[in-house]
């Protein structure tokens, strides 16, 4: 098996739902992060920059299931609209401390049509 990493910057109002929807699309398992940033047009007040917060969810995911979450989230949680998020994916070399996910990860790829 091979894994990716799919990174998401969802604002917190869209984190619940973009879990949701990943574990629905095969996802097994998230790490959230609470973070702050700012985009293309910065916002300052008073002279200090405002950044908006953001969590910061990390999903590892079998190389099959990539695809379908990417386009999962990001359809329901409208990714393509300014300010509703950002996702990536990143290789994994080695992995380790995924037994249980991985034997559900073959269940569910013994029953999807790929």
């Amino acid at each position: 098996m091979k894994f990716k990493l799919i990174v998401a910057f969802i604002p917190p109002e869209n984190t619940d739902k973009a879990i949701k929807v990943a574990k629905k699309a095969g996802a097994t398992g998230d790490v959230i992060i609470q973070a702050k940033g700012s985009g293309i047009e910065e916002t300052s007040f008073l002279g200090l920059s405002i950044q908006d917060k953001t969590n910061v969810i990390l999903f590892i995911v079998e190389e099959h299931h990539v695809d379908k979450i990417i386009q999962s989230v990001s359809d329901k949680c409208s990714l393509e609209k300014p300010g509703n998020g950002i996702m990536i994916v990143l290789s994994i070399d080695k992995v380790a401390g995924l037994s249980k996910q991985i034997k559900i990860i073959r269940e569910n790829l013994k029953n999807e049509q790929l």
